[in-house]
C-alpha cells in the first residue's frame, strides 16, 4: 500500500532557525526613524524673592478680607528703601513710625510699625488660658549688658525705641556702654517745693482784772436787764456779758473791725441788721440773745447750755479768736451777781 503525504503536513514546512531569529530581531528593534519627543527648554533659575518683597506678593495673594498689616519683621538683607517701597510707604514715614534716623540701623527680627489701620483683633482665648504678664516698664530700670542694642532692649522689654529715646535722654546716634542703667519710663516729676503754710502766731491775749467804770457798768446793767425779760439763765446772761467785753470793752462803740458796730461789734454786712439798729444798745442784746431774720442768736444754738463757756460765744460769734471769752468767764459772774 502505496503512502500519501498529507497536505498539512506539507504546509509545515520546516523554517531554518536563522530566518527566525532575523524576523524576530526585526520585530522588536527600535527604528532608526524612531520618533523621540523634542526637549522644551526650561527657563534660567531665578533667586525666589525674600525679605520685604516676598512680604509683600504675600499680602497681595492673601485672601481680601485680611485687615491690612501695620507692622513688618525685618528680614536678612532689608533696607528701609526696600521695606517702604513693598509696603507702599516712604522713608520717611517709617523714621517718624519707629523713632529713627537717616544713620539708624535695621535689624533681622526688628519690627517695624507701617502705620495705618490697626490690626484686627486677635480670635477670642479661651477661658483657662493664663494671660501673659504685661511688660514691667516701672521697675529701677535695666543694666546694659555686651552685646545689647537699643532696639533689642525696646524689644525685649515691650517699648518702642522712640519711648527708651525720651525716657533716657538718648538719640538714634547715642551709644550705650555695659553696665549702664536704663530706664523704661521718665522718672515723674519731683513734687515743686511748697513753703509751709504760715502759722498763726500765738494768741497772747489775757484778761486783766477789770473795775468797770460808769458806762461799762451801765452797759452790763442793761445786758443783765435784757436778759431777765427774755428768760435767759444766769450761765448765759455772763456768756453775754464775757462777750461783749471781749468785743467793745463793754463800751457801745460806733465802730470797728471792718463795718462792726456796737457792744457786740455786729457787721451788717453779716446780717445782723442795718447800721442804724445795731448801733442801738437794746436791739443789740436783743440781737445776741435771740438772733435776726439771718443770724444764730445765743438761745437759736441746741444744746448751748451743755456746750463750754467760749464754745458757746463762738457759736454766736464766730470769731478768730474763740478761746478770749472763757477768760473772761470768771470776771463775768462776779459782774452778774453784783449787779443783777
Amino acid at each position: 500500500m502505496t503512502t500519501t503525504s498529507s497536505p498539512r503536513r506539507a504546509l509545515g514546512l520546516t523554517v531554518p532557525t536563522v530566518l527566525l531569529t532575523t524576523v524576530a530581531t526585526a520585530l522588536v528593534a527600535t527604528p532608526a526613524q524612531a520618533h523621540t519627543p523634542a526637549r522644551i527648554p526650561l527657563p534660567p533659575l531665578t533667586a525666589l524673592p525674600t525679605g520685604a518683597v516676598a512680604a509683600a506678593l504675600a499680602a497681595r495673594t492673601a485672601p481680601a478680607e485680611l485687615v491690612p498689616v501695620t507692622s513688618y519683621t525685618v528680614q536678612d538683607g532689608d533696607t528701609l528703601w526696600d521695606i517702604a517701597q513693598a509696603h507702599g510707604t516712604t522713608v520717611a514715614a517709617l523714621y517718624a513710625a519707629n523713632g529713627l534716623g537717616s544713620d539708624s540701623i535695621i535689624y533681622p527680627g526688628q519690627v517695624l510699625s507701617l502705620g495705618g489701620t490697626a490690626p484686627a483683633p486677635a480670635p477670642a482665648v479661651a477661658e483657662s488660658a493664663t494671660p501673659a504678664p504685661a511688660a514691667d516698664t516701672t521697675g529701677p530700670g535695666y543694666d546694659v549688658v555686651a552685646g545689647d542694642t537699643l532696639w533689642s532692649i525696646a524689644h525685649e522689654h515691650g517699648i518702642t525705641l522712640a519711648e527708651l529715646y525720651a525716657a533716657n535722654g538718648l538719640s538714634p546716634d547715642s551709644i550705650i556702654y555695659p553696665g549702664q542703667t536704663l530706664r523704661f519710663s521718665a522718672p515723674a516729676p519731683a513734687p515743686a517745693a511748697v513753703d509751709p503754710a504760715p502759722q498763726p502766731a500765738a494768741d497772747t491775749y489775757t484778761a486783766p482784772q477789770v473795775v468797770l467804770d460808769d458806762v461799762q457798768t451801765a452797759n452790763a446793767q442793761h445786758i443783765i436787764r435784757v436778759g431777765r425779760e427774755l428768760g435767759v439763765s444766769d450761765r448765759g446772761i455772763a456768756i453775754a456779758l464775757a462777750t461783749a467785753m471781749v468785743e467793745s470793752g463793754l463800751v457801745n462803740t460806733p465802730s470797728g473791725d471792718r463795718d462792726s458796730i456796737g457792744l457786740f461789734q455786729q457787721r451788717p454786712s453779716t446780717g445782723w441788721g442795718t447800721p442804724e439798729q445795731i448801733a442801738d444798745a437794746d436791739y443789740a442784746i436783743r440781737a445776741f440773745y435771740l438772733g435776726t431774720p439771718h443770724t444764730n442768736g445765743l438761745l437759736d444754738i441746741p444744746g448751748w447750755e451743755g456746750l463750754g463757756f467760749s464754745e458757746a460765744a463762738q457759736d454766736v460769734q464766730i470769731s478768730a479768736f474763740p478761746a478770749r471769752y472763757g477768760l473772761w468767764e470768771p470776771q463775768a459772774d462776779g459782774w452778774l451777781a453784783a449787779l443783777g
